[in-house]
């Protein structure tokens, strides 16, 4: 398999058809987020282990789920997760240089990966990504609200705090209960819903051990 390849596959499979997507995809290779022991696989359509009980995540998912968030240029970005940096500078490349992406890793190993890979490989994107060692669960006050917030790993309930920082109009995508759920904030109380069976993602970690 090649980048190409792949990217092919995913525009076959229906996930690639948002052109800023797939230029993302083009334009941000996975193979600068994986082990070098994984490099033979990094274009397989699966997700790869990174260590610690955590994956990067399969690229039919990510391509779905950043399809699925419609990601403003210029927008401000909460995720949760950032593991290898994959998605991160995805989210990066889609929020264009007015934007800034606030990507938290609760495991600190994992954060200095992916941070260092983002600053080595796409300097330019690393520009518009603040990373934070701890967990996403009560977000991040001081610079809410958020255009968008984006999980990557399965959570067992939605925290309020995100409910409360995501702007009027904005979406929340992240897995539940073995979906991709959808929810689009229509006021201080209502949030519409939709929901994606048939996805399977890691646990969120909450705290550190």
């Amino acid at each position: 398999m090649t980048k190409k390849t792949l990217i092919d596959e995913l525009i076959r499979e229906g996930v690639l058809s948002d052109p800023r997507v797939l230029h993302a995809f083009e334009e941000v290779d996975r193979a600068d987020f994986v082990p070098e022991s994984l490099k033979a696989s990094v274009y397989d359509n699966i997700p790869l282990p990174i260590g610690y009980g955590q994956t990067i995540s399969q690229p039919y998912t990510v391509a779905f789920m950043l399809s699925t968030l419609d990601v403003p240029e210029g927008g401000k970005i909460l995720e949760a997760g950032a593991g290898s940096g994959w998605q991160t500078a995805l989210l990066a490349h889609l929020v264009g240089k007015k934007g800034r992406v606030y990507a938290f890793e609760i495991i600190p190993e994992l954060k200095e990966f992916g941070e260092k890979n983002l600053a080595r490989s796409y300097p330019d994107l690393a520009k518009r990504v603040t990373f934070f060692a701890k967990s996403a669960e009560r977000g991040l006050p001081k610079e809410a609200p958020f255009d968008r917030i984006i999980a990557a790993a399965m959570l067992p309930d939605i925290p309020d705090a995100w409910r409360e920082q995501l702007k009027t109009g904005g979406k929340m995508v992240f897995p539940f209960r073995g979906s991709i759920y959808v929810l689009t904030k229509k006021s201080d109380t209502e949030f519409e819903k939709e929901v994606f069976p048939g996805f399977v993602f890691v646990p969120f970690v909450k705290k550190s051990k």
